[in-house]
């Protein structure tokens, strides 16, 4: 499932007839969106968030990745403008990029430069923390939401048959016991949730989870960007090397440049080691760039991703009412592919739907069936790629390694060819379906003969 197949956002033609409570425990970016949903069908929705939240665009503690690049695929794209308008707009204002990712964007994939393309496809350009910021503005200016930092959960409430969460449970800044009573509750706190562990102590299955081991390391340092220094650079690991690189623009004058490497073969984190370790890739923008701009601080900034993690949520036969998993809490993908925030989003269109389609039985199955078919796209393509290496442990897809050679060969072609290029890219940014890969033109133009 992707931006083709799933029906965009709809606001409310008229004022919905709202009802009920809802509590979303996670106000990072999966818990901001689904609260944005519910805003839509609940007279009150509270977002539980266990860090401080500043004031201003600033890294926090409890999104460890905030630090280092994110991309914002035109899947998140397009629905961050339809559930937040003019959202692009305001990031502009505030030093966001927007460019062109078909001139602008300079990626290079099996042995050279992919073709520039020919439709125009924007691309959101900004820190974790600045995206965030934003949505998290315009969210907490809904009437229905209320957002209380500093509290931890601590429990789910249920009805005297446990059949049903009724609320949660939470530890204020002050160290007070609340509890929150609510007809929906859901879990976005991330790949660590303790939904499975919480089930298994009531007596229910946990969810049957999948793991791939990639044991893959970020490093990012923050240099300079003078004022018309306006393009992406993306090097992406191959078979032959497990390291890559990507370098986008940024807010107040500044470019990220964050490099990476699979299975154990981590970049630096000082400036001379991580300078040599840009020397080894294909491409020479990565070292040139951090050799010949001023570095805004010498510190560099470093995220550990050891595993992908997917729990299967869907094939459960007992499940409590009142309750849903959104986010990373579902699944977690390599970030090195830039998956997150629009697989966030797609799930937060899919509970629009699943909330106004007139059957409010069985929420949370028919959530969860919805969400099967967006993460087994994303997880198909991260994984896919991940196996591309031989080092990589867990369980592999049906017929991965064929679909690597066909996606291989069709890079390769990609590198002349325009129409290979924009196919590649509509499904890479989770706009179309990879099956479009294999339809009888892209096959013919993947193995049309040679001149």
């Amino acid at each position: 499932m992707t931006l083709a197949t799933v029906p965009r956002y709809q606001p409310p033609t008229r004022n919905p007839a709202k009802a009920g409570a809802a509590v979303v425990i996670g106000g990072s970016m999966a818990g901001l969106l689904t609260a944005r949903i519910l805003a839509d069908s609940y007279s009150t929705v509270t977002v539980i968030e266990r860090d401080p939240l500043p004031a201003e665009p600033l890294a926090r503690r409890g999104v460890p990745q905030g630090r280092h690049v994110h991309l914002l695929l035109e899947a998140g794209r397009a629905t961050f403008e339809d559930l937040f308008p003019g959202f692009g707009e305001e990031l502009a204002r505030r030093g966001g990029v927007i460019l062109d990712g078909s001139r602008d964007v300079l990626h290079y994939q099996e042995g050279d430069f992919l073709a520039d393309g020919t439709r125009q496809i924007p691309l959101y350009f900004a820190t974790r923390p600045l995206f965030e910021h934003i949505v998290r503005e315009r969210v907490v200016d809904l009437e229905a939401v209320t957002l209380r930092p500093q509290c931890q959960w601590t429990d789910y409430l249920v009805d005297a048959s446990e059949t049903a969460v009724t609320g949660v449970a939470i530890t204020t800044a002050a160290g007070d016991t609340v509890e929150l009573k609510a007809d929906l509750v859901v879990d976005a706190t991330g790949r660590t949730s303790r939904t499975p562990a919480w089930l298994r102590s009531r007596g229910y299955d946990p969810p049957e989870t999948d793991e791939v081991r990639v044991r893959m390391a970020y490093s990012t340092a923050r240099i300079e960007r003078p004022a018309n220094d306006r393009q992406m650079v993306l090097a992406a690991p191959s078979a032959e090397s497990s390291r890559g690189g990507s370098t986008f623009p940024v807010e107040n004058g500044a470019r990220l440049v964050t490099l990476f490497g699979l299975h154990d073969d981590h970049p630096p984190a000082d400036q001379e080691g991580l300078i040599e370790f840009a020397s080894t890739l294909p491409v020479p923008h990565f070292e040139r760039l951090l050799t010949t701009r001023m570095w805004h601080s010498e510190e560099i900034a470093q995220y550990p991703f050891p595993t992908s993690i997917r729990r299967h949520y869907e094939d459960l036969e007992r499940f409590p009412d009142g309750l849903l998993v959104v986010g990373d809490a579902l699944a977690s993908f390599n970030p090195i592919y830039g998956q997150g925030m629009s697989v966030a989003a797609l799930e937060a269109l899919v509970l629009h739907h699943t909330l106004t389609d007139g059957h409010p039985e069985d929420l949370a199955q028919r959530f969860f069936e919805k969400t099967e078919d967006i993460v087994d796209v994303a997880w198909m393509l991260s994984v896919s790629a991940d196996f591309t290496f031989p080092q990589t442990e867990g369980p592999k897809p049906r017929g991965t390694d064929l679909i690597n050679r066909y996606i291989s060969r069709l890079l390769r072609e990609s590198h002349d060819d325009q129409a290979l290029r924009e196919a590649f890219i509509k499904v890479l940014m989770m706009e179309r379906p990879p099956t479009t890969l294999f339809s009888p033109r892209i096959l013919w133009r993947v193995f049309k003969p040679k001149r």
